[in-house]
């Protein structure tokens, strides 16, 4: 049962993402052709890989990176503490991360996140070997029985078995009573706030706010 869950257990996450470089044209010619094969198909006819790029690559992590990562866990007052990982190096930022892994309070964390098992537990798991490195133990799914994983997702309890089903962050919190997370971005304009605005802060209040909905949901 979800509600015999110790809640100062469950660690809340999201990520923000953007395309690895900022335009198609920084590609080397090996990553372009890749990029064309991988997304020929998604691709309506009148869509040039180019522009498919800009608007899709920070959903891949084959071709995006993480410039952000925001926690958020509860202490023994049910005051929710947030703190976010950030910046334009992601091996820096990943590092850092995952070195919170091993303080005594995190061993045996559960992770939550919304669509987490879609996007954010696997973005990370990805990355972080992208760059070299093993991820942290809770992203370790290898050889572990579903019920050893742990991973709550918000938008799979929200689903009640209903796998077809799809509900965005936003309606959720609207639906369930709780203060909007999204304020003045939204996840389509993260790369053009990070590349062209270079407003990282920006940024990180918007995936912060993200991860207090998300606890609150769970709530």
């Amino acid at each position: 049962m979800i509600k015999n869950i110790p809640i100062e257990k469950v660690l809340f996450l999201d990520i923000e993402t953007v395309p690895q470089v900022s335009n198609f044209a920084e590609l080397s010619e090996t990553e372009q052709k890749l990029w064309d094969k991988k997304t020929a198909r998604q691709r309506e006819e009148d869509i040039s890989a180019e522009d498919f790029y800009r608007d899709r690559a920070g959903i891949m992590a084959e071709f995006g990176k993480i410039i952000c990562i925001s926690i958020g866990i509860y202490d023994k007052n049910n005051k929710i503490l947030i703190r976010s990982f950030a910046g334009d190096h992601e091996e820096e930022l990943l590092k850092e991360f995952g070195e919170i892994f091993n303080r005594p309070k995190l061993q045996n964390v559960i992770l939550c996140a919304h669509n987490g098992k879609e996007f954010d537990f696997p973005w990370i798991a990805r990355r972080f070997l992208i760059n070299g490195m093993q991820p942290p133990i809770p992203f370790q799914m290898f050889g572990k029985k579903p019920w050893e994983i742990p991973h709550l997702d918000t938008l799979e309890l929200w689903k009640f078995g209903d796998y077809k089903h799809y509900t965005s962050l936003k309606l959720l919190t609207k639906i369930l009573g709780i203060p909007s997370p999204k304020g003045d971005i939204d996840g389509s304009q993260v790369g053009h706030v990070f590349y062209v605005e270079k407003d990282i802060d920006r940024i990180v209040t918007y995936c912060e706010k993200d991860t207090i909905a998300v606890a609150q949901i769970f709530l």
